[in-house]
This record gives C-alpha cells, structure tokens and sequence, in this order.
C-alpha cells in the first residue's frame, strides 16, 4: 500500500524541518526501520526511519528543501503501484530550500523519505566519508575540506569538535567576523531554523505576556567557598551554574505561583523543578531540561548539565530533553555581564537572568571590606506572579545561596 513520508514534529516549537540528506534514492528498496533521511530541525538533527517496506518512488523534497510539519515529502510504494492521485495531491508550489555543501562522497541524487521512528544521527552510516551533518554544514560554509580531517566520533566520524579548531583560525570573535563584510558593504543572511523559532517565540512571548523583573544582589562568598570544598571531592569540576539549578529547584518548591504556568482562566502549578538551562549555539539558543531537579545532587545535577550542554553544542538532543521545562535559567556571567533581563519561555511562569560574580567594595559589619557579589533578575508573567510573590522567591533563593550548606538538604 502505498504511504506517504510526512515530516515529523521533533519539537513543540518546530513548525517546519529542513531536509539535510537523503540516505536512499528514488527507486531504491526500502526495509521497515531503515534509516532514510537527516532533517535538521529547530532544536537537533535527527534521522527519519522507514516506517513500511517498499521502493522509494518519490521523492518531493529534495535536499536543502524545506516542508511544513506533517507536509508530505517522500512517496514508499510497490513497485508497479499507481501513486498518481498522490502525486497530485503534493504541493505544487516549489518548497524553499538552502545551499547545502555536498561532501565528494555524496554522488547520488537523495531520495525519499518516511515517518516513522526517529533517531539520533548514527555513526553506522555507510558512508564513505563519515561526518555528522552539523560537522558537514560546518565545513561546508567555511569552506573546510572535509577529507583533510580525521575524525574523533565512533568509527572514525568527524563530528563538530573535529572541526572547531579550524573555526577558529578562521574566526576569532565579532572582529573576525566583521571582516567578512566590505566596509561599506552589507549582505543578507537567511536565518537558521532555531533563529526563527527563537524571533517568532520572542515576539510572541513580549507581545502576549506581561513582564516584570525583580532584581536582588547575592553574597556569593560563601557559594564560592561551598564549591570550592565540593570540588575537592567531586569528579568533576562543580560550576556555579550547577548550584543554581539546586537553589532555584529548592526554592520553587516553597513558590508554587512561581512554579507554574498560565492557561486562560487556570494556572497549572507543578510539583516538580524541571529546570531548563539555555546554552548558547552559534545559531542561536536552546535549553535543555534537567527534570526532577528538587529530587537530585549537586553531583547529578552537574553531570546532567554537562551531558546535556555538549549534547546541545553538538545538536544530539532528544526531543523529550528540551520539552516540559517549568522554569529557566539564563547565565551571561561568564561573558562578564554584570546583570540583564530575560524574556520569559512560554508557558513557563518566569525566568532567572544571572549576571558575573563581581568583586566591589561592601559593607559586613559596618566594616568596609572587598566582597564578592552576584545580580540575578526574575522576569515574571504578571497573569500569574504578583511583585510580592517574586520579591519572596528571591528572597529565598538568595538566603540559600548565602548559606549554601542547606543546599544539601533541599
């Protein structure tokens, strides 16, 4: 019977999935569970398996394409099966597609594609030349030879940490990159899938939620003691955005209007932290979630976070790891950002803005001494969270981290 190959929903904020490469060609025997084709979409790339047997007969996205969630792209079929009324039905206006770098092994015309079970990119490919397709597209738009690069991944596979270290004799830093463009000059770049999920759910996000930010100022003295004794037993090294995640999954336990989420004329509040961490790409953001954090370690909370951030970094995320977070948190610190505010992720309630730990002059017992100090900004939905309410919450999330040792007991 001949199927249609829809292009999944890998995310709740993909809307629509760009084709990276096709593994069969059109004519091609097809085996249920078969890897088919790499589609990238706003937050990973993935592969699409065969979700029946049969012969690849269409293909109507070609690589570089792009179709809309649940938008036909591919065509299984018997081999002598009349597929004319589906090909009829398909979008007769031409997909947009991208440029995308071919690597010398690609000597084939990709073909179909299926919906069915979803992978992460396997490094069992059969092809000549392996590469993860974010290494590819790396290579591809710095013009990196491919071939010239051994690989780190399993089986010898060039991955994306194969190909940073070129990245940066090429680039290093806006001034870098600013060379590029003539002075004068000026250039059109199309956004990336997660660029435009990002502009779309900002702009949802500032146009349809009533913001305002609560700030407060943390001695981190005594957090920066705290993990100083943690990293002397722990296996890896404990980072303060670790301890955050402990102190804001301890806090929003006693907060549950903080906790919670906005549905009409309802407010869902959880029980559990599921805390969102965004990491910075590239081409843009995600945010990984680290579920149940009330109920974890500091230990396990920082070897969570690490697995998902290189994970994010090399877009290998599963779908459920950066879905159903209850609340977020930015951190800029580390880029010597003093404090900022951040635009609250639907349909969480709020989210934390963490600034740099600065040393400054202060005030401890009418003395004054040199201090170490953090600024850290709750940026709340108005709807659900009152001014008193966020003044609260941060009040105890600064009381824990200015006695961290409680840490180990929430």
């Amino acid at each position: 019977m001949a199927t249609n190959i829809l292009m999944p929903k890998l995310s709740d904020t993909m809307s629509e999935g760009l084709i990276l490469k096709w593994l069969k060609n059109e004519g091609d025997k097809v085996k249920q569970g078969e890897t088919l084709v790499e589609i990238e979409s706003d937050k990973a790339d993935m592969e699409l398996e065969a979700y029946d047997s049969g012969i690849l007969r269409k293909i109507l996205v070609p690589a570089g394409g792009k179709a809309g969630i649940g938008a036909p792209i591919g065509i299984i079929a018997g081999a002598n099966e009349d597929i004319s009324n589906m090909l009829e039905a398909a979008p007769s206006t031409p997909l947009r597609s991208v440029t995308l770098e071919r690597s010398p092994d690609d000597s084939k015309t990709p073909a179909a594609v299926s919906p069915a079970g979803l992978q992460r990119t396997s490094a069992d490919s059969n092809e000549l030349l392996k590469a993860s397709p974010l290494a590819k597209r790396l290579a591809g738009e710095n013009k990196i030879e491919l071939r010239s690069i051994t690989g780190s991944g399993p089986q010898g596979r060039i991955i994306k940490r194969d190909i940073e270290p070129l990245l940066g004799r090429k680039k290093s830093g806006p001034a870098a990159i600013l060379t590029n463009i003539t002075p004068g000059g000026s250039r059109t770049v199309e956004l990336s899938l997660i660029r435009k999920t990002i502009a779309k759910r900002m702009q949802e996000s500032k146009q349809t939620v009533p913001h305002f930010y609560v700030t407060v100022e943390i001695d981190m003295e005594p957090a920066m003691a705290f993990r100083e004794q943690l990293n002397t037993v722990a296996e890896s090294k404990i980072s303060f955005s670790d301890l955050l995640v402990k102190a804001a999954a301890g806090t929003l336990m006693h907060h549950p209007n903080v906790n919670a989420s906005y549905l009409g004329n309802t407010v869902r509040q959880f029980g559990e932290a599921h805390i969102a961490v965004a990491v910075a790409l590239d081409e843009g953001l995600v945010t990984p979630v680290i579920r149940n954090c009330e109920q974890k370690t500091i230990l396990q909370i920082n070897a969570e976070l690490l697995d998902l951030a290189e994970r994010a970094r090399n877009r290998k995320l599963k779908p459920e790891e950066y879905q159903g977070a209850t609340f977020t948190i930015s951190n800029l610190g580390m880029f010597g950002v003093d404090d900022f505010v951040a635009i609250v992720n639907p349909p969480e309630g709020a989210i934390l803005a963490v600034g740099s730990i600065v040393e400054k002059p202060v005030v401890k017992q009418g003395q004054i001494v040199i201090g170490h100090t953090m600024k850290v900004t709750l940026s709340s939905d108005h709807r659900i969270i009152d001014g008193a309410v966020a003044a609260r919450f941060l009040k105890d999330l600064k009381s824990l981290l200015e006695k961290p040792a409680a840490l180990m007991l929430v």
